[in-house]
């Protein structure tokens, strides 16, 4: 055994030293070793020697089985392969191992926290996968191998390895659909700049390519390095906080504003704002404090039956009933201990006796509770049938509908919805009593209790347990039995964010309207069809193909007139110095048939600029077609592209295309005479 002080010390202290501060990226090339560390013992120069034959990590049965299997799937050679392909290996090697754990570990791609580091590695790797000529999701194939790597190390990736691979596979294929298009704009961006000799690309481009096409900071960066460039991050930072406001302000209710400055104390006690509303709707009570805000009240009781706003179910309605007086009680929020209840039109109430009731709407409450013991039930048939890494992200329990978003990597398909539903109500018909109890936080947390979304909890908590099929933390009003709520339907399922989704959802009477509304459609069509209900699909279906055929009928009839119509509008052409202007104006027609007139006067004329006015969405908006004779790009450097998208912007819109035909689109049908001018004004000046 080596001793302390001997030099068997020394050496491990430099080897210590050397895997910490030197170690190959995914280049091959060294990390310098800080000037501190220089004096080895051996000589700096000895060391980086040593060093150098030194395999890299990337050469280790860590990483080289995943490498073949790239290779296997690129087609290419690692050893044999340039420079490009080898890094572009490494580091989809490296990033699949990073990805494979922290997916298995519940994390999933997302746009803020964890997901989003999460989802910035997976897209850089896809970006990588380019270089390899990888344009098809294929990361997620890698999951395997590296299963058969670390499986012994991290068992979970074993059991986990198929549902990593799905969350891979949908985050490549939603990034594949932009990632080609957005290297195609960050090419025209950097290749015009270039042409200026520009080398900083505008904070707006990139901040274009991130909120269009997903391109973080980064990996702009990236790229504006490999072409010799910079960005102008400060004006990606102002188009960000832009963003961040313009997101805040579309995120604003009407606030209710509880952070009153003076409170008008009118009975003292010891324990202000006392919830009873679990037990009891209506309450005889006291008037704590009141203020008055833009004319209502705002209320303070000492003890109460309305639930204030909390854990996505909406504050409670009702009245309050005094002596002389009765105020309709509109919301009831919550600041610090207090519950406030906010009542409409106080204006002119004088109050001078605090006994008061408080009465809740039960036709509101009622509906209320349902819905919130169906989310909870819904949150465990969501676990059960698309797996135990859907996790709460938030949720609206009101009394016409509820609303749940989780986490969950794809869009949930037709089938896995119906037995979403088919299972909460199966609960419900069970008619299951609820268990609530008060405990303590880790004591419900040991039995397995789920804490919901944007909830805080204390040492003790309250649990509402439906047999063995659902345990969670939650502070709501609920049923006392699933039955209760009677009939469970989902009206939609949606997109929230990358990596969450949005189920909406009706229970109890309203889901009964729906039901009588849908058989009284059903029955509609029935009759207009003169088909039983199990053919009306196909009978609509056979409606929409004869339509279609229709409609392409009679875009070919409007075809052949317009196209016979070209010597008419060359006719009418009027020259703006020496070009002659077509332009003409349509109604929703297609843009293909104008390009195809464009076309046609560009082979019938000469020294001829065609301008189209199409107008679309029953005129709400303008689409531009331009076409320009060939001997006038030759001869004029006239373009189409430029003349039909500085048009286009004049209406608030934008677009381009080659020199000899262009499109565009404007949101401004009232700038159209300026569009025109700028057009005419374009021509007149040409030399």
């Amino acid at each position: 055994m080596c001793q302390v002080n001997s030099g068997c010390a020394r050496y491990f202290e430099i080897w210590n030293l050397v895997f910490i501060q030197f170690n190959r990226d995914a280049s091959g090339k060294l990390y310098p070793l800080p000037a501190k560390h220089v004096d080895t013992g051996m000589g700096f120069e000895r060391l980086v020697s040593v060093l150098q034959n030194v395999p890299s990590n990337y050469d280790t049965d860590l990483f080289q089985p995943i490498i073949r299997h790239i290779g296997k799937l690129a087609n290419i050679e690692y050893e044999k392969s340039d420079p490009a392909a080898q890094v572009a290996s490494r580091v989809i090697a490296d990033h699949i191992r990073m990805l494979t754990v922290t997916i298995t570990d519940g994390v999933l791609p997302a746009n803020d926290g964890r997901g989003y580091v999460l989802r910035r590695i997976l897209r850089r790797a896809a970006r990588y996968a380019r270089k390899l000529d990888m344009h098809e999701p294929f990361i997620y194939e890698l999951v395997p191998t590296v299963v058969e790597i670390m499986g012994d190390a991290f068992p979970e990736i074993r059991e986990k390895y198929n549902y990593v691979m799905e969350v891979i596979q949908a985050e490549e294929e939603n990034f594949n659909k932009t990632l080609d298009r957005g290297l195609e704009i960050f090419d025209k961006v950097v290749s015009d700049l270039k042409t200026k000799n520009v080398n900083q690309i505008p904070g707006d481009e990139a901040f274009r390519l991130y909120d269009t096409f997903g391109f973080p900071l980064d990996l702009t960066r990236i790229l504006a390095e490999e072409n010799e460039m910079t960005i102008e991050e400060k004006g990606f930072n102002v188009e960000m906080d832009l963003q961040r406001e313009r997101a805040r302000q579309s995120g604003k209710f009407s606030v209710k504003d509880t952070n009153v400055d003076q409170w008008n104390i009118v009975s003292e006690t010891d324990q202000a704002s006392k919830f009873v509303g679990y037990e009891a709707l209506n309450s005889k009570t006291q008037i704590h404090k009141y203020a008055i805000v833009e004319n209502n009240y705002h209320l303070v009781l000492n003890e109460t039956p309305f639930y204030a706003e909390s854990g996505g179910q909406v504050g409670d309605k009702g009245k309050i009933i005094g002596k002389d007086f009765e105020l309709q009680v509109v919301d009831t929020q919550k600041n610090g201990n207090d519950i406030i209840h906010i009542c409409k039109n106080g204006d002119g109430v004088e109050i001078e006796n605090t006994d008061v009731e408080a009465v809740v709407d039960s036709s509101l409450r009622y509906p209320t509770m349902y819905n919130h013991t169906a989310t909870h039930l819904l949150h465990a048939a969501l676990r059960r049938v698309l797996g135990k890494h859907v996790q709460q992200a938030g949720s609206l329990v009101a009394p016409d509908h509820m609303r749940f978003d989780f986490t969950h990597f794809k869009k949930i398909d037709a089938e896995e919805l119906r037995e979403i539903e088919s299972i909460v109500n199966q609960k419900i018909q069970q008619d299951i009593p609820l268990d609530i109890q008060v405990t303590d936080f880790a004591k419900a947390k040991e039995m397995g209790a789920m804490a919901l979304f944007g909830e805080k909890y204390g040492d003790r908590v309250r649990m509402i347990t439906i047999n063995k099929f659902s345990r969670e933390l939650c502070g709501g009003t609920h049923v006392k039995s699933t039955g209760r709520i009677g009939l469970f339907i989902i009206t939609q399922e949606s997109s929230v964010a990358s990596g969450v989704r949005r189920i909406e959802a009706i229970t109890g009477p309203k889901a009964i309207e729906f039901v009588q509304e849908s058989r009284s459609v059903l029955q509609n069509l029935e009759q207009l069809l003169n088909t039983p209900p199990a053919e009306i699909l196909e009978q609509v279906k056979s409606l929409l193909e004869q339509n279609r055929n229709f409609r392409k009928e009679i875009q070919k009839f409007r075809a052949g007139q317009i196209l016979e119509q070209a010597d008419t509008f060359l006719g009418r052409a009027k020259k703006f110095g020496n070009v002659a202007l077509v332009s003409e104006e349509f109604e929703e027609m297609s843009i293909d048939l104008l390009k195809q007139l464009g076309d046609r006067i560009r082979h019938m004329a000469k020294e001829t600029v065609g301008f189209f006015i199409n107008h679309t969405d029953n005129g709400a908006r303008l689409n531009f077609v331009c076409a320009i004779t060939d001997d006038l790009i030759k001869n004029k450097g006239l373009n189409a592209g430029e003349l039909v998208r500085g048009a286009a912007q004049i209406a608030g819109g934008g677009g381009g295309g080659r020199p000899h035909l262009a499109t565009a689109g404007g949101k401004d049908i009232h700038k159209l005479p300026e569009v025109l001018k700028y057009v005419r004004d374009k021509l007149a000046h040409i030399e």
